[in-house]
């Protein structure tokens, strides 16, 4: 298999984009106990299958992707707007 063909194979993008997803999942669902759970919130994550099963890597995935997104055309991320129209 020639280099090209691996590097290809591999690429750039998905992998760090994917480990930046896996992260922000992991934020939402942590927000999410720690506002459901009030001060028993231990701080507990979730397994990567929990985060794909009740949609939090499918709503990190929308996130991440429009925030680089808008990061590319200089606009503000969904974040900073938030905080901005707070």
């Amino acid at each position: 298999m020639s280099k090209l063909h691996a590097q290809r194979r591999q690429g750039k993008f998905w992998p760090t984009v994917r480990a930046i997803i896996w992260e922000k999942a992991q934020q939402l669902y942590q927000q999410e106990q720690a506002k459901t759970m009030g001060t028993d919130f231990k701080g507990i994550t979730a397994t990567h299958k929990e985060l794909r099963e009740n949609g939090y890597f499918y709503k990190a995935k929308l996130i991440v992707l429009i925030n680089l997104w808008r990061e590319k055309k200089g606009l503000p991320t969904l974040e900073e707007e938030e905080t901005m129209h707070g």
